[in-house]
């Protein structure tokens, strides 16, 4: 088991691709905190009768006072923190439009869960890395961050600020022995995005067939780069960005 006794705090695991990661780590005995702004309990259950040690909080990590009772409330259960996945984020939700019409509301909820939840989640746990002399941080950047996907101008950006902030992150979190990367998924037939038949009809197609696998990607073609990240596999690896899509973006 790569991931054996590690302290792994998954933000955004209540469903979709987040509680795939959750079940992936759990198997790869680690022992895995459940965080989202919806309720983790039934996620939690469900590993619970695998047999796997579960801490199952509710975190909106848009809210520093959130974040920091997160790690706290990680520490005291279980004495340290190893590795943070930056999963949570609004993407599923948002409607295709032109970037003049996305309300300023809208914008500010994308860029304050999506850019903001991240630099607030590891502001939160970076004084338990330090301590420990080390730590993994795995961001969620998405394939659309060089791609220059239209009609969500919002998300796209967000993704980008997070390709960014990845990479200076690594610079200076480097000399404590934490090593910051990120994944890029592709479009992925999770929960949230099955949900809507309408968009996943409309934009399924075109995304496959820039693929060199032709297929749907799924939530668990993603957890093994995810273990691999947050194993000692990748000790000497940081600020890199991996790309898992079935090969539609390389860069």
């Amino acid at each position: 088991m790569r991931l054996k006794d590690r302290v792994v705090i998954i933000t955004g695991s209540a469903q979709g691709i987040g509680k795939v990661y959750a079940q992936r780590c759990a198997r790869e005995g680690a022992r895995v905190v459940l965080t989202d702004i919806l309720d983790t309990q039934p996620a939690a259950e469900e590993l619970r009768k695998s047999g796997a040690e579960v801490l199952a909080l509710r975190t909106d990590v848009a809210k520093e006072q959130n974040t920091n009772a997160m790690a706290a409330q990680t520490i005291a259960r279980f004495g340290r923190i190893d590795v943070l996945v930056n999963n949570a984020a609004i993407f599923a939700t948002l409607p295709l439009q032109d970037f003049w019409n996305i309300p300023v509301t809208e914008w500010d909820r994308v860029m304050e869960v999506n850019v903001k939840g991240n630099f607030l989640c590891v502001k939160a746990v970076l004084p338990q890395m330090r301590k420990q002399g080390g730590g993994k941080i795995i961001n969620i950047a998405s394939g659309v961050a060089f791609k220059g996907v239209p009609y969500m101008l919002h998300y796209v950006s967000s993704k980008g600020a997070v390709v960014s902030l990845t990479r200076a992150m690594a610079r200076e979190l480097g000399p404590f022995n934490i090593a910051v990367n990120a994944i890029a998924p592709g479009y992925t037939m999770s929960e949230g995005v099955l949900a809507r038949p309408e968009q996943v009809n409309q934009m399924r197609r075109p995304i496959v067939e820039s693929r060199c696998f032709k297929r749907d990607e799924v939530p668990e073609d993603l957890t093994g780069t995810l273990v691999y990240l947050a194993s000692a596999d990748s000790d000497f690896v940081t600020g890199q960005i991996l790309a898992v899509d079935g090969g539609s973006v390389m860069h």
